[in-house]
């Protein structure tokens, strides 16, 4: 799929710029090779701009691992767990490896994460009378995962972080989509998590289950009363402070309760920085390959064709249409997730990283997984063939996490 994307994008643009050519346009191919050069060298230095924040992160990580907090952090989770599970035998290892893949995605652990849901699913597959087909724990497990909560955007913070410094914004807060994406992401995971409870006929009104919601409704209800009173400006910068006060404060807990367990703490941290310099270097190909194809057909006029086209038909609805830039992310979100980051970094270079447009399109990156991708891996892993109701769940969470994440980003930040 995503070879698709590249080549039509690539074909497309190139289409365009000639028939501009013909019409007398005789600058447009200059412009697109221009493009294409500008953005091999941006998307290099944003990839640089990633080592260090990843290493950051990653370190703290495997002190979070090491002090045992990410483990209870699993423990606390699992009694929910085993109500949308039902069909998992008591004290199955599949219980805990779909724990702890789901509580690395939610720390945005992407690289622990995939071994585990790999993992998850060959335990799955033991328990599958149908070897061919999936099975209902096999489809909860991957739409929960295509439309997990992320506490955390590790990654999308990292780059809007290095694109602020591209562009001079000097004591610029990239953590202030955190609360934003947190809600949004919540959307989606609740959406995707009704559909396939409604269509497997999981009940979903136990106890474990009304308690997670209850608890995230009550935070997320009190942190918007406390916040909707305040000016859009305010509001921004207040969201800015809790999402770098919660991540400090997380950091701390996890150096602590690593250090009270005797564990080497900066042997841990470096440990797991040099898994974050791999991480960070293993980004450039792919980013620079979607940015250069983005390049082409933003420099051949087709992404300001297709931006204005949603427009029109936005504005003929009545609608507010600053959202569509940003769109393209999360359309893009459901195939690829480096197509996605690539539109998602042409959005804030276009509009800055501290516009609407900019704020949006990361908050839309950063609160949703890449359905057909996770589909594709983690059903091929064990030969799954007949995906049932899969596909058709994680699009409802993909359609439905997008419209909460545009809503989400117009309560807090439009006008700010």
């Amino acid at each position: 799929m995503l070879n698709l994307i590249w080549v039509a994008f690539v074909l497309i643009g190139f289409v365009a710029a000639l028939v501009q050519t013909l019409q007398g346009d005789l600058e447009i191919f200059s412009r697109v090779l221009t493009g294409l050069f500008d953005t091999a060298k941006a998307g290099f230095e944003i990839a640089l701009g990633l080592v260090g924040v990843m290493s950051l992160w990653l370190g703290v990580m495997k002190i979070g691992e090491k002090g045992g907090l990410i483990e209870l952090f699993g423990r606390l989770v699992a009694p929910f767990f085993r109500r949308v599970f039902p069909d998992i035998p008591p004290g199955h290892p599949a219980s805990g490896s779909i724990v702890m893949n789901v509580s690395a995605n939610m720390l945005g652990l992407d690289n622990a994460a995939t071994p585990l849901g790999l993992k998850a699913m060959q335990e799955l597959q033991e328990i599958n009378p149908r070897k061919d087909t999936a099975s209902n724990p096999m489809i909860m497990f991957l739409v929960l995962n295509t439309a997990g909560i992320t506490l955390i955007p590790t990654s999308v913070i990292a780059i809007r972080q290095s694109l602020a410094m591209q562009q001079g914004l000097s004591g610029f807060n990239a953590a202030d989509i955190f609360l934003p994406t947190l809600l949004s992401t919540f959307i989606s995971f609740t959406a995707g998590l009704i559909a396939v409870a409604a269509w497997q006929r999981i009940n979903l009104l136990c106890a474990p289950v009304l308690a997670v919601f209850a608890g995230f409704a009550l935070l997320m209800g009190g942190l918007y009363a406390w916040l909707a009173p305040l000016p859009a400006a305010a509001m921004a910068q207040m969201i800015g402070l809790l999402g770098s006060g919660i991540i400090v404060s997380l950091i701390a807990l996890f150096v602590g309760a690593a250090a009270w367990r005797r564990v080497d703490v900066y042997a841990s941290f470096v440990e797991g920085a040099k898994e974050g310099f791999g991480v960070a270097v293993q980004i450039i190909p792919y980013l620079i390959a979607m940015l250069v194809a983005i390049s082409v057909f933003r420099s051949s006029g087709c992404m300001g064709y297709l931006v204005a086209g949603i427009g029109q038909v936005v504005l003929a609805l009545g609608l507010n249409a600053d959202f569509v830039p940003a769109l393209p992310v999360g359309l893009m979100k459901t195939l690829s997730g480096s197509g996605a980051r690539g539109l998602m970094v042409d959005v804030m270079t276009t509009y800055g990283v501290d516009s609407f447009q900019g704020r949006l399109a990361a908050i839309i990156q950063g609160s949703t997984e890449t359905t057909f991708y996770v589909l594709a891996v983690y059903f091929g892993s064990v030969n799954i063939t007949r995906m049932r109701h899969a596909v058709a769940c994680g699009l409802i969470a993909d359609l439905v996490g997008l419209v909460g994440a545009i809503a989400v980003g117009y309560a807090f930040y439009h006008g700010a």
